[in-house]
């Protein structure tokens, strides 16, 4: 019964080292200074140099739209996966449903496309 959860128990411990093995080197090396300007040792985040306050800087919508759009179209692709491991046997059926959910998703990527709401300003 054991042998059969051991490659299991192995890779539990495995997957319980890596993050505790980091938790502990962060504790047990020595933390040097960033040699350099005080520059180096502030916050980079996606080419945004820190400024104003984070409660004061505000983004734009098309930032919350383009970020809503990926999601959606990320999880719809999700579906395509299943669809496709069974499509053999689903056979014509399968490859009409198949076509038919990349149609519909095309037509929307189309429709946001005009609208604009992929077009960062």
């Amino acid at each position: 019964m054991l042998q059969n959860w051991l490659p299991f128990l192995f890779y539990a411990l495995f997957a319980a080292a890596i993050p505790a093995s980091m938790i502990l080197m962060s504790f047990v090396l020595p933390r040097r200074p960033i040699a350099g300007t005080r520059q180096k040792s502030l916050p980079f985040e996606s080419g945004v140099s820190e400024g104003a306050p984070s409660r004061e800087r505000r983004f734009t919508v098309s930032f919350y739209l383009t970020a809503i759009l990926f999601i959606l179209f990320d999880i719809e692709i999700v579906f395509l996966y299943p669809l496709a491991v069974q499509l053999d046997a689903l056979g014509w059926f399968g490859l009409v449903e198949l076509l038919g959910f990349v149609a519909v998703l095309g037509v929307a990527y189309v429709y946001i496309w005009r609208k604009g709401a992929l077009d960062w300003h």
